[in-house]
């Protein structure tokens, strides 16, 4: 078996990986939260690159996984080691392009560095929604319809790279999601006037850009979704069949099975 490295960030996603593979090297960078606490993981700095890199080598680790939301801490111009240096310019163009622009350069630096760059549902490919009626009730043809609208919306919105899910209820679009993500989507939905909702209900679709790098980006749902989706009072999620993780599994079926949502996979 290959090494492994779990470039870390937040959420379950990065806790998943190593629990299922304990012999993989655990990094996490300085500055950026992390949610590792079975794990003692290995402490890098987004400055010193080319030391991660020789570390990881050292180590024997030929596969990189990147999993986990990061933040961007301030860089130190003084702390940069060779690598970054040359790097510079680089990321700098790519921090102006906004965060597709700068996972794509990074997923290209790993490789130029001799690494094999994993998905998340490479390493665990349970965890990608299948095809089919998934969980909770039966999806009404309202509902349907609405799914179908919902894809049409996105597919739309894929050229100017905008968005992975929106929510649309009796065929009107009630949001869609953008940089501030997918919790303050359908936190804004629930606060949408019962005035501007024709009857109620509606769905939450969600699927990758086009042209989005799914071993990095790849969207993801897990039991807080469920939640939110209720609270917004929509009947279910619809999911791109192959193309979106479901995270802490058990607990998100089980939390849409008691609050009635539904959860379909969809080749959308």
């Amino acid at each position: 078996m290959a090494g492994l490295a779990i470039l870390a960030g937040a959420g379950a996603l990065p806790v998943l990986l190593s629990q299922a593979r304990l012999d993989a090297v655990a990094v996490v960078f300085d500055g950026v939260s992390h949610g590792l606490v079975e794990t003692v993981p290995v402490l890098h700095r987004f400055e010193k690159l080319g030391e991660m890199f020789d570390d990881l080598r050292g180590r024997g680790v030929s596969q990189i996984v990147m999993a986990g939301s990061m933040s961007r801490p301030p860089l130190d111009p003084t702390a940069l080691d060779p690598l970054m240096i040359t790097l510079a310019p680089r990321l700098m163009v790519a921090m102006q392009g906004g965060d597709d622009a700068l996972l794509r350069l990074v997923v290209d630096i790993v490789e130029e560095q001799g690494f094999e760059v994993l998905g998340a549902h490479e390493v665990l490919p349970e965890l990608t929604v299948g095809a089919g009626h998934i969980a909770g009730p039966t999806p009404s043809e309202r509902a349907q319809a609405d799914a179908n609208r919902g894809a049409d919306i996105l597919g739309a919105l894929a050229p100017v790279d905008v968005g992975q899910g929106c929510v649309v209820a009796s065929g009107l679009c009630l949001g869609i999601e953008t940089l501030q993500g997918t919790d303050f989507l359908l936190d804004m939905v629930a606060q949408t006037p019962a005035h501007l909702r024709r009857a109620g209900g509606g769905v939450f679709v969600k699927a990758p850009k086009r042209g989005q790098d799914l071993r990095v980006d790849m969207p993801a749902i897990g039991p807080d979704t469920i939640k939110r989706v209720k609270a917004a009072g929509l009947e279910g999620l619809v999911l791109k069949a192959g193309q979106v993780l479901i995270l802490e599994r058990e607990a998100t079926l089980a939390a849409a099975k008691q609050a009635e949502i539904f959860i379909l996979g969809q080749d959308l």
